[in-house]
């Protein structure tokens, strides 16, 4: 037996953990980096100061393993665009799946918007090494789709920036979204202008 291999966490520390993570989605995604302390941390997730730092070494690293998270699931939407699917069905189904991680992942989008707007300190290693080159991927196969006459030519790179910006909104800007539209109207009307206006847009 090798006495040297890591010892395998305990059900309650996995769970606590677990808890610690939940909570620094909470207090991160509502007050951003700079405002959030571990302090808040600890009251979101019911323990103490001392056990959070048992875990891990601060706030910093909390956030990280939150980003490191974060950063999967933003490319799972784009990675299941197949190149051999029909091209304005697969851009509108790829719309869908982010107006859908909008709707269930609201404090996930706020907190990767906010370490965008703070210049992706702790993000831009995950940006050049995951998110550049399946871009550039993506980018290259909407690109032969525009080529063979498939899609209407528009900027692709620009196209996908429309799809966050247009998508993320619902997230990133729920309050106002709550305040604007009327007393339970669904939120399906967003999946039907979105699809219509990407519709007209690259219909060939």
């Amino acid at each position: 037996m090798n006495e040297s291999a890591p010892k395998k966490p305990s059900r309650i520390q996995l769970r606590n953990r677990s808890r610690i993570i939940e909570a620094a989605l909470e207090v991160f995604s509502q007050h951003g980096y700079r405002g959030a302390t571990l302090d808040q941390i600890a009251r979101e997730a019911g323990l103490s100061k001392p056990n959070i730092l048992y875990y891990f070494a601060g706030k910093e690293e909390i956030h990280v393993t939150l980003l490191n998270q974060l950063m999967e699931t933003w490319l799972d939407p784009l990675i299941e665009m197949d190149a051999n699917g029909e091209p304005l069905q697969e851009l509108l189904d790829y719309v869908q799946r982010k107006l859908d991680m909008a709707r269930d992942l609201p404090r996930e989008s706020r907190l990767f918007a906010n370490e965008i707007l703070q210049g992706a300190p702790r993000m831009k290693p995950h940006l050049h090494a995951s998110l550049k080159p399946l871009f550039d991927e993506k980018c290259a196969v909407i690109e032969g789709w525009m080529a063979e006459g498939r899609l209407a030519k528009v900027d692709v790179r620009h196209l996908i920036f429309s799809i966050w910006s247009s998508t993320q909104h619902y997230a990133d800007f729920e309050a106002q979204i709550d305040v604007l539209l009327p007393d339970g109207e669904d939120r399906g009307s967003a999946t039907q202008y979105l699809q219509t206006m990407f519709t007209k847009l690259l219909a060939p």
